[in-house]
């Protein structure tokens, strides 16, 4: 049976990303029960017509459908298994898990949770902050195809789910699109580096380059941000650090040995963190800066 309106829907991680994910849902008149590690963020939501649960198992006892959107596998797991949900949650609900993990991780906790009767669909998103708010997310699903079929049209009001294979396939997914995006904020900010000190307009060079093969969304925002150096996080550095570890273990786990470009920007993104802090992820042209000093002071 399709979850509709009526059914009770469990919303775990109030975050940045979830806060707005579960507005829609409350907008779109789902019964919505929430919980957050820091309740206050949780009752934020209250005015919207969430009830906040006071515990983690108790959000989910009554839940057709649970969502998590938390930081990492960890969390996941801990919250699953130390807050006691796997445990609360009733035989042929859904737990779709939103957050961004390994995709080991994530084919593990859909074989607890099916020993428990439970269904598992992985599915994390891309777009940010402005695609939650906007319901317009890229959501790469994994899991099994008839149980996705069941949850889509939740998903549908979060953004455009595809499902893209068995359980595990969603991360991998998603771990895909991490790569692409941390490749390409590193090339835009070396291109736009090469431009600034060779003598070139780096603004003037972005704006030539926009609609050529270059164009991208990353050249397009993050690059607009690189020029005016508006290095203020909206997508953070130690999560995208996080999610190209998690593709290099993945390559690990199926015996591909050399990701090249995944290693190195790893590489410029741990460097970044460690000397700047966990800047905007288009930062990383601050840590291409300071491994070439000259010309330019590594803080400029």
């Amino acid at each position: 049976m399709t979850p509709s309106p009526s059914a009770n829907v469990a919303f775990l991680g109030i975050g940045l990303m979830g806060s707005r994910q579960a507005r829609r849902l409350l907008d779109a008149g789902y019964r919505l029960t929430v919980w957050n590690r820091s309740r206050e963020k949780a009752e934020a939501l209250g005015a919207f017509g969430a009830h906040v649960a006071e515990t983690a198992s108790d959000s989910v006892s009554n839940a057709d459908v649970v969502i998590l959107m938390l930081e990492n596998g960890k969390i996941v797991r801990d919250v699953l298994f130390s807050h006691g949900v796997a445990e609360a949650l009733k035989s042929g609900a859904i737990l779709v898990d939103m957050s961004s993990i390994k995709p080991a991780e994530a084919q593990e906790h859909a074989r607890h949770l099916q020993e428990r009767g439970v269904h598992h669909i992985d599915a994390p998103v891309s777009g940010g902050t402005t695609g939650a708010e906007q319901g317009t997310l890229a959501i790469m699903a994994g899991g099994e195809a008839e149980t996705f079929s069941r949850v889509e049209p939740i998903l549908r009001i979060m953004g455009r789910p595809v499902h893209v294979g068995p359980h595990g396939a969603g991360q991998l997914a998603k771990l895909a699109n991490q790569i692409i995006v941390g490749v390409t904020i590193g090339a835009v900010a070396e291109a736009l580096l090469l431009a600034q000190r060779g003598g070139a307009n780096p603004a003037k060079v972005r704006e030539a380059l926009r609609g050529g093969f270059a164009e991208s969304r990353i050249l397009e925002l993050h690059g607009q941000r690189m020029v005016e150096r508006d290095f203020v996080t909206k997508g953070r550095s130690v999560t995208h650090l996080k999610d190209l570890d998690n593709a290099l273990d993945a390559a690990d786990r199926i015996d591909l040995e050399v990701l090249p470009y995944t290693a190195l920007t790893a590489d410029l993104f741990r460097g970044l963190i460690e000397h700047a802090g966990d800047l905007d992820h288009s930062g990383l042209l601050v840590e291409l800066e300071r491994r070439n000093p000259t010309g330019a002071s590594a803080d400029s």
